[in-house]
């Protein structure tokens, strides 16, 4: 079932998935503040033929991925990702493209990229989840970051993360005791580790690059 997007002439859809394991709402504000107009969906046959996906997660990664799964999208985004339909993953959405994570050993990711998401290693100085701002440095030439003056700062809360050893196109690292993948590009799989929709300006500027320089490229 989707909630149908109301006409506007000039701004481009993306389907924003409603699996029921991410913040929908505040997403699809976010997207539509950014120039896009958003149709949310719960029902894995709008995928076939999308503009581009939107993949929203929060929560425990066997608990995202289950309800994904459970929902029926996994194939129908595989298919999209691989036909090269634009995917964009926030939060958990982000660590979903990966082939798993230490949060749940054996709950296979959607293996779009290889490697696994590692858990932090708290200390005195920092507490597990990361909770608050931090920056964004730039590596190569993402098109969500294309532009963009850095450092720029984005809103976190996440305890596990994508390592450097993870071999995308480009992106932005960002540092919590370890450094590691705050957003990256890989071919048409886009993603933000943290929130772009409480980052205020720098999450807006992010997302507009997504449809400038992705959707309307």
């Amino acid at each position: 079932m989707s909630t149908p997007a109301p006409a506007t002439e000039g701004r481009p859809e993306v389907l924003l998935l409603d699996y029921g394991a991410g913040n929908v709402r505040s997403a699809a504000k976010a997207l539509e503040r950014a120039g896009m107009t958003v149709r949310v969906s719960s029902d894995p046959a709008d995928v076939p033929g999308a503009r581009a996906l939107v993949v929203p997660g929060q929560g425990h990664f066997r608990q995202v991925m289950d309800a994904f799964d459970t929902s029926g999208f996994r194939q129908p985004v595989l298919d999209a990702a691989r036909g090269g339909t634009p995917i964009l993953g926030i939060c958990v959405g982000m660590q979903m493209l990966l082939e798993g994570s230490e949060e749940a050993p054996g709950v296979q990711g959607l293996g779009l990229i290889p490697g696994t998401v590692l858990r932090f290693q708290g200390d005195a100085q920092r507490k597990v989840p990361q909770m608050g701002w931090n920056s964004l440095d730039k590596v190569g030439d993402s098109p969500l970051l294309n532009d963009l003056a850095c450092p720029a700062y984005a809103y976190f809360v996440h305890s596990y993360y994508v390592p450097l050893t993870v071999d995308v196109d480009a992106g932005a690292i960002t540092e919590y005791g370890v450094p590691f993948w705050a957003a990256f590009s890989h071919g048409n799989l886009h993603a933000t580790q943290f929130h772009p929709e409480k980052s205020g300006a720098v999450g807006l500027a992010i997302l507009e690059r997504f449809r400038r320089n992705v959707l309307e490229n």
